[in-house]
């Protein structure tokens, strides 16, 4: 999709499809009032006629409106203006997105970012809509034999910004949209791909595709023989049962000053989890292709953070697996040794993303990391404790877990901080290693998953997002969601602009 910024008004405009604003009730916005004076009443003649009531999912498209220089005019219905928040815009937008990918219009021009939402300025509308777009555009029909034959798809699209003093901060907004949609979009075929062909090995090659694209990118894969012998007992565990060998991905981007230590991205990256010997039931298993979307959300991140030519220095790091059950497999009862030296008694071998996790940790401690954040698809329990809006967060630093906040409030991708007090440590003992890697019941499991891993994290601030309730969506549009590529994005240009940064800096 190809994005201008452009001022200007709406009945000036010539485009093949123009989608302007309807309040509830039957008001015109701003914009639409310009457009239906110009065309001699004709939008409010339609709505007194009651074609539409303006609230929010309905869309009305006009042909041949008189007066106008466009060939189509599409009205959203926005709802009462009083009730606009952040949720209702995005709806407004995405619906409107959706409405226009139908109209069979190459090119279009939108006029929603006038819509007052409360506490929300110019770019943050701009960068919505853009990122709405870009997903209604979405699909994953690479494996069909037979793809839909879509209309005319739309190819560009002009945002539009009330001044020419606009332009900048409107352009600047377009481009991180662009890029974080961009983002979203690796993150969701990444997840969407099925694991026949979604492998460790796989997943490294397109880390390394990834480097291949931006010379601030370096991609370097760790093979199951160096992790030997580094000692990374618990992550091996995991991999024993498999035919496919694990692997360390690691993608280094260095754009920030030579001193700048590194803010640290870790993505669990089980490309199929069967449960292990603790087999999971059959039921919805076929999901289990999703639980490396942590992985997949490292590298929709960096490439965001790439793309905008952040002036940081940042580090994704996969710990690459497939958790099966086989001859060689770890069973229950086993204790492996960890990288750190500590001991696991592994009680579960469901309870696989922590191994990994606890060792790429570990690992990261040599880099001096500014902070560290790890993202995984990790328990059940989140689900159940939050549903599929937050993801949930905890954290051994308060700084970074507000900073986690205020960017999840940014990019509309929420997080729900939950305790990681040393009271529930001790549900973690084990009479024969230095830990288990379960509780002896199923009270607070992604808390006591949390606490797990924090046993791995005392030499640097930390943070850790469950994603298991975010990472897809489930029943008929059931698919990857790309999340949290927004939130992470938002995290690093947060970062950025600490440091003053902005877009129209950067060298294109």
């Amino acid at each position: 999709m190809e994005f201008t910024v452009k001022s200007g008004n709406p009945e000036k405009q010539r485009t093949a499809c123009l989608a302007l604003g309807v309040y509830e009730s039957r008001r015109l916005t701003r914009a639409a009032e310009l457009f239906d004076h110009a065309s001699h009443g004709y939008l409010g003649n339609l709505l007194r006629r009651g074609d539409l009531e303006g609230k929010p999912g309905q869309s009305l498209l006009l042909l041949n409106v008189p007066g106008s220089l466009v060939e189509r005019v599409l009205l959203v219905g926005c709802g009462r203006e009083r009730d606009l928040d952040d949720r209702r815009f995005r709806q407004i937008v995405a619906h409107a997105a959706t409405a226009l990918q139908e109209t069979g219009a190459t090119e279009a021009a939108i006029y929603l970012s006038e819509l007052p939402v409360k506490g929300r300025e110019l770019p943050w509308k701009i960068r919505q809509i853009v990122e709405a777009v870009e997903a209604s555009d979405y699909r994953f029909d690479q494996l069909k034999s037979k793809k839909d034959a879509p209309r005319r798809p739309l190819r560009k699209l002009l945002l539009n910004v009330p001044s020419r003093r606009d332009l900048t901060s409107g352009e600047q907004a377009m481009h991180e949209g662009v890029a974080i949609a961009s983002g979203v979009k690796l993150a969701k075929d990444l997840g969407n791909t099925p694991p026949n062909l979604c492998t460790p090995t796989w997943l490294a090659e397109q880390a390394q595709a990834l480097a291949g694209e931006f010379s601030t990118l370096q991609a370097t894969v760790l093979e199951e023989t160096e992790l030997e012998q580094l000692g990374m007992g618990a992550l091996l565990a995991v991999s024993r049962g498999s035919a496919q060998p694990a692997k360390l991905i690691r993608l280094d981007y260095r754009n920030g000053m030579a001193a700048q230590k590194p803010h640290v991205l870790i993505g669990k990256g089980v490309t199929f989890d069967s449960g292990g010997i603790s087999l999971k039931s059959g039921e919805g298993m076929d999901e289990m292709k999703y639980d490396m979307c942590g992985a997949a959300s490292v590298l929709g991140a960096l490439r965001a953070c790439a793309e905008l030519k952040l002036p940081l220095n940042v580090i994704g790091l996969i710990p690459a697996v497939e958790n099966m059950p086989g001859g060689r497999a770890t069973r229950p009862g086993d204790i492996v040794t960890s990288l750190s030296g500590q001991t696991v008694e592994i009680l579960n071998t469901d309870a696989e993303g922590r191994l990994i996790l606890c060792d790429a940790l570990t690992y990261i401690e040599r880099d001096d990391p500014a902070a560290v954040i790890d993202i995984a698809t990790l328990t059940g329990a989140c689900v159940i404790a939050l549903g599929r809006h937050p993801h949930g967060l905890f954290s051994n630093h308060p700084p970074l877990a507000h900073a986690l906040e205020a960017a999840g409030q940014t990019a509309s991708d929420r997080v729900w901080e939950l305790p990681l007090w040393e009271d529930y440590q001790e549900g973690l003992d084990s009479n024969f290693a230095d830990m288990a890697n379960v509780a002896g019941n199923r009270d607070g499991g992604a808390i006591m998953a949390a606490c797990f891993l924090a046993r791995f994290t005392k030499k640097f601030h930390w943070a850790h997002l469950d994603i298991a309730g975010t990472a897809w969506t489930i029943g008929k549009a059931k698919g990857a969601t790309g999340r949290p590529v927004p939130l992470l994005a938002q995290y690093l240009l947060d970062r950025a602009i600490d440091a003053g940064w902005r877009y129209e800096h950067a060298a294109n």
